[in-house]
């Protein structure tokens, strides 16, 4: 795979990982830097964009949802997370990028009607700081 399929696979798998549906953008980032060290920074970039459009997504879909009844469906049932976004507001989505808890924070601040720019800003951040662990760690 040439560098720009690569950046191409990492920007959709992050994408993808931050939706409600599963996966695993880490992996193919740190294959991305191992195998091209040279685009640390452009593979950093594309998978926080990437992350973060995801995440953008979920805060849609729960700007979307009409009802507490259809919140509690598309969460499972799990209302910490909707707590969690009362009590702490847009901040609480610097944990965006948590397994299991990360989408349920994202779908719950777009249901709550958290600020979309703060809700944009905290995502992005989150999202960057757990690329940027990983990205240092490998080199």
């Amino acid at each position: 795979m040439d560098e720009q399929s690569s950046l191409i696979a990492l920007f959709t798998s992050s994408f993808l990982a931050a939706t409600l549906l599963p996966g695993g953008s880490e992996a193919v980032l740190v294959g991305v830097l191992l195998a091209y060290p040279d685009l640390h920074w452009q593979a950093l970039i594309l998978a926080t964009i990437g992350n973060t459009l995801g995440g953008m997504s979920s805060y849609l879909i729960g700007r979307l949802l009409p009802d507490e009844d259809a919140l509690h469906k598309k969460l499972g049932g799990k209302t910490r997370g909707l707590e969690w976004v009362r009590q702490h507001g847009a901040p609480i989505l610097l944990l965006s990028w948590a397994p299991l808890i990360g989408d349920i924070l994202c779908v719950a601040a777009g249901w709550l009607r958290a600020n979309w720019l703060w809700a944009l800003l905290f995502i992005t951040l989150g999202k960057f700081a757990r690329y940027w662990v990983i990205a240092t760690a490998i080199n």
